[in-house]
């Protein structure tokens, strides 16, 4: 299994989930920079996500929608803050209205994610951080953490695709 832990600490207001994988760092970076790839795994299996803007670069956004399976588009946004190719890459995150435009009553988080090589394969650690903890516990209710898991669960089977290109 891909997903090797996934930890809520309430005191610091985050979610964190490690995953490792058997490919390069270079390879999963390639994951997060490249929106064709990113949306084969961003989000769960059944929720798959599109990115309509995705301006990879600090101060740059990125707007995206996951159909669910009963064909409703949910949208979320994420600003760009640190990029340090290959190993760092941190963003705020959050939902938006059906125009992109951000729903402030929802918050928004920090994503911190670093990509770290471990004897040719890569340990992937994303950690999230909440302005309250009313927030993060309605984001572990509203499913984020299985659907994280569920999301880092695809990543393997699209390396293995790539692998054999």
């Amino acid at each position: 299994m891909t997903v090797i832990s996934s930890t809520k600490n309430l005191e610091a207001l985050s979610f964190t989930l490690i995953a490792e994988f058997d490919a390069d760092v270079q390879r999963v970076w390639q994951l997060w920079e490249d929106p064709r790839q990113l949306e084969r795994w961003w989000g769960p299996p059944n929720y798959p996500a599109t990115f309509d803007r995705f301006d990879f670069q600090p101060g740059g956004k990125a707007d995206y929608y996951m159909t669910t399976p009963e064909g409703e588009k949910p949208r979320g946004w994420w600003k760009f803050r640190t990029i340090e190719a290959p190993r760092k890459l941190e963003f705020d995150d959050g939902f938006a209205d059906e125009t992109g435009a951000p729903v402030d009553a929802m918050g928004s988080a920090h994503a911190a994610v670093d990509l770290e090589d471990i004897g040719g394969r890569t340990r992937m650690t994303i950690m999230s951080t909440f302005d309250s903890e009313e927030q993060m516990e309605e984001m572990v209710k509203m499913g984020m953490e299985e659907g994280m898991k569920e999301a880092a669960g695809q990543i393997d089977a699209l390396l293995a695709e790539h692998s054999h290109a």
